[in-house]
């Protein structure tokens, strides 16, 4: 959190521009942040950037560890005599504006097998990848043997894994070891080759003055390593089937509630074990980012538990979560800045332990103008330990709210207060006011820069719809008029 006012942008990178089906870690990211530098900004807000699964959302991944492969830049990897041209023109792409991630899965691993095939005949690669083996060997070693071993089960979830490799049975864990090297040194390499391609980018950007903001969601996949390898830390039965699911009763972004799925934390195991995991976890999003945001922070004061069986957020209950002995954890790890995602319906006792860890909150001003006059959401409200936001990845735009949700009165309210104009563009004037408030941190996504609608809305929560988590930007849309517009807000309202 800067000690003086400040701005950034929300854009993640597998929404940036490029010919090759994604956003990557490549050229259009290097631009991206030499556009940031220039429109004044200081602060670039990603996504998380763990591998996906089916669903392709962030927040269920089969690791809170490792890093995502399709995110690497194909041109960097052939710049290394890892791809050639053939193999560059093999995986453009013809859909700028979507991410297919179908048809990218099985593009990217022809290729990315071609990259380890051509690595194996070089040293060098493998005396990096023995040397950075051991360096993450803190989880690297079982992340790559449960992708492994998940590959030579057909891709099998976790509960349907024969029983002793299930339960980690020393003899089943050192057959599958033996019988899954390759394949085990195959995913440790494209570990590599992404921890390699983002330690470079976030170092342009914090010699170009931009500090990266980084998401750590709060629960895990039910199919992941890290309930595979420490199932104790969660609440799983013997198939390693949550007992209780993760989840929101009705809120701000939905009026039934959510349903997500993901196990509850064993939360008397973290603590009798001094929550080493989620240190380990924190040290290492210390590594990759300036700043994190965490997702749903108030579940670490209290969580809503769904029981098993169930496929609604119906008959859930409110439980205690670690409250301010794990916050007291994350705040003291060196390095590591924290933003509290503390959005949706909280009662007093929540709103009190936010304010207790003394962590910046979230505004966002899509939910400034529902009927409140006096709303905390109002930018004037905003006190200046927070992060004032046009709109997040889960909210519409704020184009789409104005003119699709918004009632009557909350639209002129908005046009009011924000004194939007057609000629400035709607768009600015929202982010006109975010960057006027009193937070010291403002940011806005890239959509609510141009000034996007319904189309460019990146995530519906509690769907899973096929636009979710695909939305690209235009690389034109990135342009010096841009730039100049939201460098000119930047220095109108001192946040240089």
């Amino acid at each position: 959190m800067p000690d003086n006012r400040a701005s950034g942008v929300l854009l993640p990178v597998s929404a940036l521009p490029g010919p090759y089906g994604i956003g990557t870690m490549g050229r259009a990211a290097y631009d991206f942040i030499d556009f940031l530098a220039s429109a004044g900004q200081r602060y670039w807000q990603i996504l998380p950037l763990c591998p996906l699964e089916a669903g392709n959302s962030p927040y269920m991944s089969p690791s809170s560890f490792a890093g995502n492969p399709l995110l690497l830049d194909p041109e960097a990897l052939a710049e290394e005599g890892l791809l050639t041209k053939d193999d560059l023109e093999s995986i453009q792409c013809g859909n700028p504006d979507r991410v297919n991630y179908n048809a990218l899965r099985i593009n990217r691993t022809a290729i990315f097998h071609h990259a380890w095939e051509r690595a194996q005949t070089q040293t060098r690669y493998q005396d990096e990848l023995f040397a950075f083996t051991e360096h993450e060997k803190g989880w690297l070693s079982d992340y790559v043997l449960f992708m492994s071993i998940r590959g030579a089960l057909k891709h099998a979830l976790l509960p349907d894994w024969p029983e002793d490799i299930r339960r980690r049975t020393p003899e089943a864990v050192t057959a599958y070891s033996h019988s899954t090297v390759e394949r085990a040194a195959y995913y440790a390499f494209m570990q590599m080759l992404f921890f390699q391609q983002w330690t470079k980018l976030r170092g342009y950007a914090n010699q170009k003055g931009i500090s990266m903001i980084g998401d750590l969601p709060i629960y895990v996949s039910p199919y992941s390593a890290d309930v595979w390898t420490s199932p104790e830390l969660f609440l799983v039965d013997d198939k390693l089937r949550p007992i209780r699911a993760a989840g929101v009763p009705p809120d701000l972004f939905s009026e039934s509630g959510q349903y997500w799925g993901n196990p509850i934390y064993n939360w008397p195991q973290h603590k009798a074990s001094h929550y080493g995991w989620w240190r380990r976890r924190a040290m290492h999003m210390a590594r990759l980012y300036d700043t994190v945001r965490i997702d749903h922070f108030r579940g670490l004061h209290s969580y809503w538990s769904i029981p098993q069986g169930s496929h609604t957020a119906a008959g859930g209950q409110w439980e205690k979560g670690p409250g301010m002995e794990l916050v007291d954890i994350l705040r003291n790890v060196p390095g590591l800045n924290l933003i509290a995602e503390d959005l949706g319906d909280l009662d007093q006792d929540a709103r009190d332990f936010i304010d207790k860890s003394e962590l910046p909150g979230m505004r966002v001003l899509n939910y400034a103008f529902n009927g409140c006059h006096d709303s905390p959401y109002l930018p004037h409200n905003c006190p200046p330990r927070s992060v004032m936001y046009t709109g997040t990845h889960d909210t519409a735009t704020f184009m789409q709210w104005l003119n699709t949700m918004a009632t009557k009165e909350e639209y002129n309210f908005a046009c009011d207060y924000l004194s939007l104009r057609e000629d400035e563009g709607y768009g600015w004037g929202a982010v006109r006011g975010a960057w006027a408030s009193p937070s010291n941190l403002a940011i806005a996504p890239m959509q609510d820069i141009l000034g996007l609608g319904a189309d460019a809305r990146f995530n519906v929560p509690g769907t899973c719809g096929e636009h979710n988590w695909s939305w690209r930007v235009r690389g034109e849309a990135l342009n010096e008029g841009v730039s100049a517009h939201l460098r000119q807000l930047t220095r109108t309202y001192q946040r240089f």
